[in-house]
Formats: C-alpha cells, structure tokens, sequence
C-alpha cells in the first residue's frame, strides 16, 4: 500500500543530528525510516518519534555495505510503498596523526562515510519516482573545507562527499531528484563527545561570528530545508551551517 505521506530514509538517525533531523521530519508530517546499527538506539527514536505524534519505523542495517544500504531501503518500500528523501549521515570518525593513520582507520571510514553513500545514492534512485522526483541530502562537513592536523582521512572523505553531491545532481536531474548537501562545524553530540574539549570549544566559539557552537537542531532544520519542498530549484549545493567559522578571518 502507498503511503499517505512522503516518506525517508535517515541513516545514523539512533542519536545526534540523525535523530534530530528525523524528528524534525517527522513534525512536517513526513514518514520517517529510522536506520542506525544499534537496535536500541533505534527503539528509542522511533518511540520519541511516536510520542511527539509523529510517524516512524526502525531499520535496523549496516548501511556500510552494499547489501545492508540495499536492504535498508527495501526496508522503506516494504514498510510504505514509497521512498521520497534520503539523508546520509551515517559516518564513523577517527583522527590520527599522518604517521599513524591506520589502514583499517582508512577502511571503515571510507566504508561507512563515502562507499556507503555511493550505494545508498544508489539504491535510493532506483526506487524514487519519476513522476514525484526525490531529494537526497548528504551531511558532509566544514573539514571539507579547510581543516586541522590529525583529520586527513575526514577531511578527505567529507571534500569527497561534497564532489558525489555535485556529480548526483547532475546526473540525477532530469528525473527530478535533487541532490544537496549541509556542512556543520563542530556540533556537540554523542560521537563527537570523545573528540572536544573545554578548550578546543572555547577557541571555536571564539572564532566562530555567531559566538556559539551549533546544535543538533540546527543542522537537522538545515536539512530538513533543502529535504522538504521550500528548496525545490535548489540542487548541487553545499549549504555551510557552520555558524560563519568558515568565512571569518582568524
């Protein structure tokens, strides 16, 4: 059966910006797929989905794979019947120094940050409709931008999440299907906990215009803008919510 609604694909979405993006999704009456590797995260995003009146089911998958992103979607048209928006955010960082990058570093990056988007873009477009078209967004990063020691595997992969978003656009609009991106800075969340200090924030905020760290929230409603239908001629962008750190001289 069709669904009465349009429906998405989140991966990552058991915690942080994820889950803050399928909330927000779902508040705008949207259906929202929930993907994250733990089930328990899952469970609880789909239940604080449901509680605030919303509508969400769990997918469970390794979207790291081919044949987990496949059956992640497969997922979404079994459950409704449709797939209208994609948004990759699934990723696993690690930062090392260039003498101690480590090939299976290299490897599970790239599996979970960069194939494993090549493969959703994939699977996504293939079952989103020509008639109704499609949105896809991809969380890349501020690092693909310009970046700091220790990250030049993330800001790698985040400049190469960028230059696919562009190349999907391309290919993918005559069927209608837009393809984006948002790029954070720095956002405190479960992930990244491991990876900030109190003075590593404090030397953001300072060069940051907006005098602030962003949020969950505020990177979910950047995504939500370029998923939902106020961005409709907009495709092969990279929208910065960085808060400005990207421009400001320091």
């Amino acid at each position: 059966m069709l669904a009465d609604a349009k429906t998405a694909l989140i991966t990552g979405a058991g915690h942080g910006i994820g889950r803050a993006t399928a909330k927000h999704l779902a508040a705008r009456g949207w259906i929202v797929g929930v993907n994250d590797l733990r089930a328990e995260f899952v469970t609880e995003a789909v239940a604080e989905i449901a509680q605030a009146g919303g509508r969400a089911f769990p997918v469970v998958q390794n979207v790291a794979t081919r044949e987990g992103v496949q059956a992640a979607v497969d997922a979404v048209m079994a459950q409704t019947g449709r797939l209208d928006g994609l948004v990759n955010n699934a990723a696993w960082v690690r930062y090392q120094a260039i003498p101690d990058i480590a090939p299976e570093t290299v490897d599970r990056m790239l599996q979970i940050g960069f194939n494993g988007i090549i493969w959703a873009i994939q699977s996504a477009a293939a079952v989103m409709d020509d008639a109704r078209g499609g949105t896809i967004v991809n969380v890349a990063s501020a690092a693909g931008f310009r970046s700091a020691p220790n990250s030049l595997v993330y800001s790698g992969i985040k400049a190469g999440v960028m230059g696919m978003t562009r190349a999907a656009a391309v290919e993918l609009g005559p069927r209608g299907i837009r393809v984006n991106a948002v790029a954070p800075s720095a956002v405190p969340t479960e992930g990244t906990a491991k990876h900030r200090s109190a003075e590593r924030d404090a030397r953001r905020i300072a060069n940051t215009p907006m005098g602030r760290l962003g949020t969950v929230d505020d990177i979910a409603r950047a995504i939500v803008y370029l998923l939902d239908g106020e961005s409709d001629f907009v495709t092969g962008q990279v929208l910065s919510a960085d808060g400005g750190i990207g421009i400001a001289i320091t």
